[in-house]
């Protein structure tokens, strides 16, 4: 997992309060170390789910996957952008830029393994379907939380952490239902 970029307050500290007041002006930076944790998580997560699928990889695979690292090795950069200036539309529109990013390299990943009858015999078109529906779902609801931008930043970040609650406890609600 990346390093972020979580530093304790600075400055002249000469008194309890002044200790609790800096470390809640921090409260921008951990909202964005939580968010970007968790969207690692989940990215790292998508894309273990697509290599217990593949039965094997080749060289264009491997340079998907590359590239999907790339992205996420932006993350820190979009992370500190978005936790200096959360109440900036173009912070939080880059830091979805880099998540757009991250799903688009999953999903090529995914149309190319299976193009290339890359995939298990075991994985059946509806596992396929459903990993390129999951990926689209949950890139349109970024979508939607990013536009909130127009309105508030704040909203759009509530709703991009909304999602990915969802998208951490969803599968865990799905095997519930089914004990």
């Amino acid at each position: 997992m990346l390093v972020l970029d979580l530093r304790p307050p600075s400055g002249t500290i000469g008194s309890e309060r002044d200790l609790l007041t800096a470390v809640i002006s921090l409260t921008p930076q951990f909202v964005a170390y939580l968010m970007t944790f968790m969207t690692i998580g989940i990215f790292w997560i998508g894309q273990q789910t697509q290599l217990n699928h593949f039965e094997r990889c080749d060289r264009e695979l491997s340079w998907i996957h590359i590239g999907f690292l790339l992205t996420i090795t932006l993350m820190p950069f979009s992370t500190a952008l978005l936790a200096h200036f959360i109440t900036f539309r173009t912070a939080l529109v880059i830091y979805w830029l880099n998540i757009v990013l991250s799903g688009a390299a999953l999903f090529v990943s995914w149309r190319y393994a299976t193009r290339a009858g890359l995939v298990t015999a075991e994985t059946t078109k509806d596992v396929s379907d459903a990993m390129l529906r999951r990926i689209a779902i949950a890139q349109s609801l970024y979508a939607l939380g990013a536009l909130l931008c127009i309105f508030s930043t704040y909203a759009s970040i509530g709703a991009i952490v909304l999602v990915q609650v969802v998208y951490v406890i969803g599968p865990r609600l799905a095997r519930l239902d089914k004990l």
